[in-house]
């Protein structure tokens, strides 16, 4: 009896020991969080490592429905509505599916984005979004062991949602309202705007190349309003005049903000402002 007591203590004892140790896992979970525009887009997966075998085509079939990722689905995350291919992703969370092809892939954004694997049942309802993307052969020698997201090529209203793999990337290219939304808070603000709010209003203008007149109305506005305007926004001011065909005013300005930018001691600012005058012929 002693024996088997003192058997079974061994055992429970090896299962203890067992639970204690810690091992990296195969494929780490990772979490790419990323603002674009004014939305901001997580993707949550997991990265499998190729380990010398063959990916797609193999260890990823050809046009069968993949997880994209390993472990849990993988999960993308967007705080605002966006559109894809024209079809139009409300704010939320979805499980990427993909179904890789030698040429190309077909890309799924699913609205049952919790769970484990592929649904057991797929149901085409529940696809919110679906594309064709290129797929696209690294260079000569390029090959990306372990499975990677990147979001590329970002702008102030789109970005891609690129996939990479062995010597494979593609790319799902994904609009967001920037636009609509800076538009709608610049009515909003103008209703009784602030400085700052004119000047964020024309710095944006200015920068997405709208109408830069109304860009260069609400600086001067902005300035007006402001006791004393620091050299930066000096800055600011001089190349919208000059973008908007006023020379004389935004060499005055830049001299400003030149003089502005010695007494803060900020060298970048002295040397961009008069990298300005000399374009504008008064250096």
């Amino acid at each position: 009896m002693k024996k088997i007591t003192l058997f079974l203590f061994v055992v429970l004892a090896s299962f203890s020991l067992e639970a204690q140790i810690n091992t990296p896992a195969p494929s780490p979970s990772s979490t790419l969080m990323q603002t674009v525009g004014l939305t901001d887009v997580t993707v949550e997966y997991s990265r499998p490592s190729m380990r010398g075998r063959t990916i797609f085509g193999d260890l990823v079939p050809y046009d069968k429905l993949w997880r994209t990722g390993a472990n849990a689905r993988t999960k993308v995350t967007f705080s605002n509505d966006v559109v894809v291919d024209g079809q139009t992703l409300k704010a939320g969370s979805y499980a990427l599916y993909t179904k890789p092809g030698a040429s190309s892939w077909e890309v799924m954004f699913y609205t049952e984005a919790d769970g484990g694997g592929t649904p057991r049942e797929w149901d085409d309802s529940k696809v919110a979004a679906k594309t064709s993307v290129p797929a696209i052969k690294m260079p000569e020698g390029i090959v990306i062991e372990t499975f990677t997201i990147t979001i590329d090529d970002i702008t102030s209203g789109s970005a891609n949602l690129g996939l990479m793999w062995a010597d494979i990337y593609t790319a799902v290219n994904f609009q967001v309202p920037t636009d609509a939304a800076v538009e709608k808070d610049i009515a909003k603000a103008l209703g009784g705007p602030s400085a700052g709010d004119y000047y964020a209003a024309a710095t944006y203008y200015a920068s997405e190349g709208k109408d830069i007149n109304k860009a260069k109305e609400w600086m001067d506005k902005a300035m007006a309003m402001t006791e004393k305007p620091q050299f930066w926004q000096l800055r600011q001011q001089s190349l919208i005049q000059a973008k908007a065909g006023d020379t004389k005013g935004a060499i005055a300005t830049a001299k400003k903000s030149l003089a502005a930018a010695k007494e803060a001691g900020n060298d970048d600012y002295v040397k961009m402002n008069t990298d300005s005058l000399k374009e504008w012929g008064a250096m």
